[in-house]
């Protein structure tokens, strides 16, 4: 899944920021299929269950029949052409979603080889502040970090200190 980049960063500020909200008691149904962050979430002590990688956008079932007390999100919704109606139908009562950023610099991503590893959304933060309120979400805590990269030249420098993803702690309104 990581050839040569393991997230090693974002998974620590995603945990770290997990811990803070959602304890371990509390099951969570995480969007996506399992990776290497379902296990560091389990080997933490949390209740994970996965989506099965059924097209979100189209069959949110998973989210709607769900009884998990939280919905975990991590790197999905910008993948999703619609994340509106399936944020809006969840019967979690938390969320704890994480986005890349849109860089200015930097296209949109789009991988030419894995039609799933795409982003149709390269979000700014009030662009996510603003679907999760529509989707009747309350947003209490929130988090960015940088994503520097070991690379010369332009676009590694201003990834030094431009953010790189965004974390968000909300509840149902």
């Amino acid at each position: 899944m990581y050839e040569n980049s393991f997230p090693n960063k974002r998974y620590k500020h995603t945990l770290q920021f997990l811990r803070k909200h959602i304890d371990p008691s509390e099951s969570i149904l995480d969007l996506g299929v399992e990776n290497p962050f379902t296990e560091i979430m389990r080997q933490d002590g949390y209740q994970v269950t996965n989506t099965k990688g059924e097209d979100l956008d189209f069959n949110f079932d998973a989210v709607t029949k769900t009884n998990a007390d939280v919905l975990t999100a991590f790197e999905i919704f910008e993948h999703l052409l619609a994340p509106l109606h399936l944020l809006n139908n969840t019967t979690s009562k938390k969320l704890v979603a994480s986005i890349p950023l849109k860089l200015w610099f930097s296209p949109a991503y789009r991988s030419k080889t894995d039609k799933w590893d795409r982003h149709y959304h390269e979000f700014e933060d009030w662009q996510f502040d603003w679907l999760l309120e529509k989707a009747g979400w309350e947003i209490q805590d929130s988090m960015k970090w940088t994503n520097p990269v070991k690379k010369l030249g332009f676009r590694p420098f201003l990834r030094l200190f431009t953010p790189r993803y965004y974390i968000v702690y909300a509840t149902r309104k």
